[in-house]
């Protein structure tokens, strides 16, 4: 069989198709399946998407109509599916439900560093032989206080490095995880998090319950000095309350891997375009923020084992079996999903 996978990155190309040999043909394109592009996959039983795809309705439509009945999505999100049309057109949806959540723990604090410790400033700076120290002064992270929004398995790899550091731990979480209070976090309603911890940083999926779960309300209970980090989902953080925030001189730094309307963007050369995003536009003029490209779980660690999970959907599927990453199978959705 052959398989069409949308939003192939150039360094995934060959991970996904050395899983794929000998098994499946793998039709790698680099463009994200929406519903422009959903056409390509006529003809095609079985695709792959991305993060960033769009299955709407009106998509999943389009790729029953052109003979689709599986799409394995490589990722753990699946908050771009609509897992009610999937069902009723009798399609099957997988995903990557966990891969390595050190790739993303240990990215994050990549990143609540390079804003800490002034890295790219620094580093801009000394690219043009500029070897001042103004404006580049840090601060220890031992003995301050981490807020952990989400203590899964992601959570919990950048709770354990947290307490590498010798933070105090806060967490906030709908069920408590054992691992994170044996190493000393206190689980605290949000609205203390925010207003206690020196370091924030999301690890939550994004739900109705959970968007815009930092909004201006939040903010405002956040330290003047705080530094706020989310690798999880861009609609966790309203995105314009932040800007009001920045703008008020506030938080010391803010590191972004994921945005809310990154659709579109990331992912894509933007660079000799017109961006007509203002709110984008507007945050990364700030000198203390840093956004990156939703690479978080990019390593090739992670990629080897979303790649072979994807493999095993697709197995499943034509072998009539599911499995735990199975969203939608065949039209029938897991009760917990009803």
């Amino acid at each position: 069989m052959e398989i069409v996978a949308f939003g192939v990155q150039a360094d995934e190309r060959p991970f996904l198709e050395r899983a794929f040999a000998g098994r499946h043909q793998v039709r790698s394109l680099d463009v994200v399946l929406n519903r422009d592009t959903a056409p390509i996959a006529h003809g095609y039983e079985v695709i792959s998407s991305d993060v960033n795809a769009d299955l709407g309705a009106d998509v999943l439509q389009t790729l029953a109509a052109g003979g689709t009945k599986m799409v394995a999505q490589r990722s753990t999100g699946f908050n771009n599916i609509d897992l009610e049309a999937a069902a009723d057109l009798g399609m099957s949806i997988g995903r990557v439900s966990h891969y390595s959540p050190y790739a993303v723990a240990e990215f994050a604090w990549a990143l609540a560093l390079a804003v800490d410790r002034k890295i790219v400033r620094a580093a801009r700076r000394t690219r043009n032989f500029d070897f001042r120290l103004n404006g580049l002064m840090g601060r220890d992270l031992r003995g301050r206080t981490a807020g952990v929004l989400g203590t899964g398995r992601i959570g919990e790899a950048f709770t354990r490095i947290a307490h590498g550091f010798g933070m105090e731990l806060l967490g906030w979480d709908l069920v408590e995880n054992p691992h994170c209070t044996a190493l000393g976090m206190t689980y605290v309603p949000r609205e203390r998090l925010f207003a206690e911890a020196d370091l924030i940083s999301l690890h939550l999926p994004l739900t109705e319950e959970t968007r815009h779960l930092v909004d201006a309300a939040a903010l405002a209970l956040m330290k003047d000095d705080a530094i706020l980090v989310n690798t999880s989902r861009g609609g966790l953080v309203d995105t314009r309350a932040l800007v009001r925030t920045l703008k008020a001189g506030r938080l010391t730094g803010v590191a972004l891997d994921v945005y809310e309307e990154e659709s579109g963007l990331f992912y894509h050369d933007r660079s000799l375009d017109v961006i007509d995003d203002d709110t984008l536009a507007r945050l990364m003029t700030f000198a203390n923020v840093l956004v990156t490209s939703h690479q978080a779980y990019f390593t090739e660690d992670a990629v080897g084992q979303i790649t072979e999970a994807t493999v095993t959907n697709v197995e499943d599927y034509l072998a009539h079996r599911t499995n735990e990453n199975m969203l939608v199978t065949r039209g029938q959705l897991p009760a917990a999903a009803r």
